[in-house]
């Protein structure tokens, strides 16, 4: 096997593995042992105890991986081929280009796909313990209408007492339980007795 030979193998195997990831990200299938293909144990940003997290990725992933594959084998190919560079300094500047070619692809995955402003935590939009006003009273047994604020956005929902008793309008209340769009409701003050 020719070193020209090595690096067309190596394009062609990132270059297919880039592809696959679009084609089964475009067509919607998932390929379930290609999405757990990752190298998290032997990135270090791990080491310090926030392994876990789902917003952290590891460097060495499917993406960064079939990227290097890919730049490093185009560039020592082109390298090799058509050029009469010494051919440890072509697999050097192969090598750097593929190092810069995952980081692009790393740098993107970190920044765009994977930002900790875009990650949802459903805890953070949990409604039990929810502090609110009531814009609407509500009467004996009927139903009235809590706004609250809940991820920077006001919201609305229908309201009932817990223990069925009236709550004016304008009273602070906690959502002790929420079910089929209503809250259940306390006064704020009978909680911080």
């Amino acid at each position: 096997m020719t070193l020209a030979n090595f690096y067309i193998i190596c394009f062609l195997t990132g270059f297919l593995l880039s592809l696959v990831a679009v084609l089964s990200g475009s067509l919607h299938l998932h390929f379930h042992d290609l999405h757990h293909f990752d190298f998290s144990h032997l990135d270090t940003a791990h080491a310090g105890g926030d392994a876990g997290h789902g917003s952290e990725i590891s460097i060495f992933n499917l993406g960064t991986v079939a990227a290097f594959l890919a730049w490093f084998g185009g560039t020592g190919f082109i390298l090799q081929r058509y050029s009469s560079i010494w051919f440890l300094l072509a697999l050097g500047i192969a090598f750097a280009s593929g190092l810069a070619g995952a980081a692009l692809i790393f740098l993107f995955l970190a920044k765009v796909l994977v930002s900790k402003e875009e990650n949802l935590d459903p805890a953070d939009y949990d409604m039990v313990g929810v502090l609110g006003r009531l814009s609407s009273s509500i009467r004996p047994g009927g139903t009235g209408e809590l706004v609250f604020s809940q991820g920077g956005t006001r919201h609305a929902c229908g309201a009932r007492s817990e223990d069925g008793s009236a709550i004016p309008k304008g009273a602070e209340v906690v959502v002790t339980r929420y079910e089929n769009g209503l809250a259940y409701v306390r006064r704020w003050e009978e909680l911080t007795h």
